[in-house]
This record gives C-alpha cells, structure tokens and sequence, in this order.
C-alpha cells in the first residue's frame, strides 16, 4: 500500500514526538523551540540585546568572509567600504576567481585568503606577487582554506556566503570558538539545525540573519518580550509565473517548455544567481526560508505563513498575541540585512537611498496557489518531519534545480515530483534523534545521487508519484 507524505506524517507523529498538523496560524504554541538560534524571545537574549545597545556604536568588529567574490561578500565588502572604522576584515575565502579575491587582499589585507583549488591558490600569491604585496596573507585551499578562514583567531564574526553543504562544518567549527555567525548560508539550518542549534546554545553565541526575510523578521522582534511572538509571515515576490494561473503555467509547461525554461531563471525584482532564482519560481526558496524561520525563531511550522507581495517592499512581518502585526520595508537592496547582521543591535548610517512609500503609491498582497506551488507543501511536510528529511528536501531540490538548469531534458514540473520522490523514498531511514553532521552529510549525498539516477528514468516516468 502507498502513503502521501502528508498520510505518513499524521501516522508517525506521535511516536516521533512530532505534532500533527494544525489548521492555519492558531498561536497554540505546540511545536515551537525553546531556544532558536537567533538570539530572540527569551529574557536572556533581551538583556543581551540590551547590554550590546548601551555599548553604543563606537565598535569594531572583525570579519571573517566566506564567500568574498559572490554576490553576498562584494556586498559585504561594500559595507566595510561605508564603515571602515566599524569593519576589519582578517580572513577572505571564495571559489576560484582568483583576479578578484587579488583585488581584494590587496585592499583588505586579511591574515588569510582561500580559494577552491590549488592552481588559483597558485594563481593568486603570483597575482599577489607581480602586484608587489607588502602584506602577503597565508594562501590556502580546498577544505582546509575553508576551515582556516572560519576559525581565524582574531575575528569575531564570521559572514557564510558560500552556497551548499560546504558551510557546515567552518559554521561549526567557528561557532565553536564562540564567533557570532552572519547567516547567509541557507544549508546551516535547513540541513543542520538538528546540529547547529545544540551548539549554538552551548557556546552562546548569536546567530544573525542576512537575507531580507529573515532580516525583517528578525528586527521586529526586537524588543517582543518572551511569549510576545504569535506568528510570522514570510513575504514572497511569486518569481517568474506570479502573473499566470496554474492552469496557464502548466500549459505553458506542457506546450512551450523551453519558453518556461527561460522565463524560470529570470526573476521580476531582485538580481540573483540562477539557481536562487530558479528556486523562486518554483517558490521552494520561501519553502526553505519556513524551515530556517522555524529554527531561527523558534515559530512551529503551523505559526509560519506566506503571503505573495509583488513588489517586494515588505520583506516579512510578525504578529504579536494581541493582533499587532509589525512589518520591516525598504528597497529590494541585499545590503540592508547584511549590514544589519553585522552591526547588530546597532543602526550604522548608511548611503543608501531612503524608502520613498508615496513613490511607491501601492503595496499589494494574496495568498500562493498551493497547487500551483507544489514546492511549498514538500517544504512543509519535511519541516514537520524534522531531523534528516529537511536535509534531503534541501539536497534534491539543489540537484533538480541543477538538472533542470543543466538542459538535459528535464520539465519545470519534475522538479517537485524529483524532490517527493527523495523525500518519500527516505521515509524508511528518516532519523530525527541523536542527529550528528555525518548524517546530514551522508543523506545530502544520498539524495542528490538519487535525484541523478531518477532523471535518467524520466522517459519511462518511474519517478512519478
């Protein structure tokens, strides 16, 4: 006999210790985590918030960056750039664009600087070299470069803008030390909460958001006492097909594939990476942002909703328990969560240009066709599920999106069917307690070599559930 996810969920949620579902934002309660990651509705992380507010914002921080030629470290670097005396940047690590991380040791001048392989390690100290460097930084590579600029003694806060499971264990390894994290590393949480949040608790360091959702979220609570917090409401752009019923999105997907291909990887209002933007038009990425805000935050899945928002002004919002309903908005710029998530709780002055609501004149809001959407749902129910099934939602749904990316045939609405199919056929090996990185590690592969050997079926649509 075969089961929906949904039906499994309900059947073994009380032996896992799981609460079934219920309808809509009740507030209950139930499900919720005593201690999220990001330092919110307890007493403990007010008075935090508000010993490091008297402090005043005559600080400095040090900044280890990984990530430093991707869209989230330039940014970073840009910020820096703003606030110099606020900002030294000790360690740099990015993949191999070698002339740019250059550019970028000669202006910053880390202790450390990284990048993927040997050959651009090699092709940066001769960079480094020909431009006649006085302050050459220790040039390392691979993993261990990784791991080097994560835990670099002198910095206290370590920004992950790299992409994938490679951020887990220099996440780890730097929470460790007590470094305060910049998350921009979505696979932290969605793959490793059942991990990060024990450690984040033990070693007591603050886990800061710096994308504009969780961002948002995160400065309205600011101040919300312990208990205050009712729900939260994560706001989308809808990506690429917001405009087109389900009914003219799957025609179009049946008919006219290769247009839906090109219109995927193109998003409305934000300028990000193919696979971000992919992942919005399938709306898997807020799928995904559910399950960080449930372990930044502590909100059960059933306290956690999204609502489309076009025009991208609203980055979230939050509910009180007294109906108060507070929202963050500014301009789609990714360097407002950023530079937030490094000079927390404080307000730098930035040179960015003001929100202007009446140049705006409309705000505009509906809720997502779950049908259309099947991504959000999968998103969910492997929330609800917990322990290793959000690492293999994560980890199938990076591997279609690359498939479908990759041009080998693949439809826009394989992509969820690819994801279920990993996620039902984990089902049987789900493990929710005692979770170690090795068994995020090892299920992330897992589901990717799955997802690989489904794509070469797909003629024969033995993926299909």
């Amino acid at each position: 006999m075969k089961f929906s996810l949904a039906t499994w969920l309900i059947a073994i949620a009380p032996a896992a210790g799981l609460v079934a579902p219920i309808p809509g934002s009740t507030g209950t309660g139930e499900g919720w985590l005593k201690n999220p990651a990001a330092p919110v509705n307890t007493e403990a992380s007010l008075k935090k918030t508000l010993a490091k507010s008297l402090e005043g914002a005559n600080f400095q921080k040090r900044l280890s960056l990984l990530g430093s030629t991707g869209s989230i470290g330039t940014q970073t670097l840009e910020i820096v750039d703003a606030c110099p005396d606020n900002f030294v940047v000790d360690a740099l690590s990015a993949g191999n664009n070698a002339e740019l991380m250059a550019e970028q040791v000669l202006k910053y001048k880390p202790k450390v600087a990284s990048l993927s392989t040997a050959e651009a390690a090699n092709e940066l100290k001769e960079r480094l070299e020909g431009a006649g460097c006085k302050n050459m930084p220790k040039i390392l590579h691979g993993d261990e470069g990784i791991l080097a600029a994560a835990t670099v003694d002198s910095a206290d806060t370590v920004v992950t803008g790299i992409v994938g499971a490679a951020g887990l264990e220099p996440t780890i390894e730097a929470i460790k030390l007590k470094k305060d994290i910049a998350l921009a590393n979505k696979e932290t949480l969605i793959s490793g909460g059942p991990v990060i949040l024990p450690l984040i608790e033990k070693y007591g360091v603050n886990m800061l958001a710096a994308d504009s959702e969780h961002s948002a979220i995160f400065q309205c609570l600011q101040g919300v006492p312990e208990g205050g917090l009712r729900r939260i409401i994560l706001t989308a752009s809808g990506g690429a097909f917001r405009d087109f019923s389900k009914d003219e999105l799957f025609e179009l997907c049946k008919n006219d594939a290769r247009m839906v291909q090109a219109k995927a990887t193109t998003h409305p209002n934000w300028d990000m990476g193919a696979k971000i933007t992919l992942d919005s038009a399938t709306m898997m990425n807020k799928g995904l942002e559910v399950i960080e805000a449930h372990y930044l935050f502590g909100a059960s899945y059933d306290d956690i909703d999204i609502v489309i928002h076009p025009q991208s002004i609203v980055h979230s919002m939050v509910e009180t328990q007294d109906t108060s309903c507070l929202a963050q908005l500014g301009w789609a710029d990714m360097r407002l969560p950023i530079v937030y998530s490094v000079s927390w709780p404080h307000r730098l002055k930035m040179p960015y240009k003001p929100l202007d609501l009446a140049e705006l004149s409309t705000l505009t809001f509906m809720k997502p066709d779950h049908e259309k959407y099947p991504c959000i749902r999968l998103a969910y129910e492997a929330g609800k599920m917990g322990g290793t099934m959000t690492a293999v939602l994560n980890a199938a749904n990076e591997a279609a999106n690359e498939k479908f990316r990759e041009d080998v045939g693949l439809g826009f609405l394989d992509i969820p069917k690819l994801i279920e199919s990993a996620m039902e056929a984990h089902k049987e090996e789900l493990k929710t307690e005692d979770v170690a990185l090795e068994d995020i590690l090892h299920y992330d592969q897992w589901a990717r070599d799955r997802v690989e050997e489904s794509c070469k079926q797909l003629d024969s649509k033995l993926i299909l559930v």
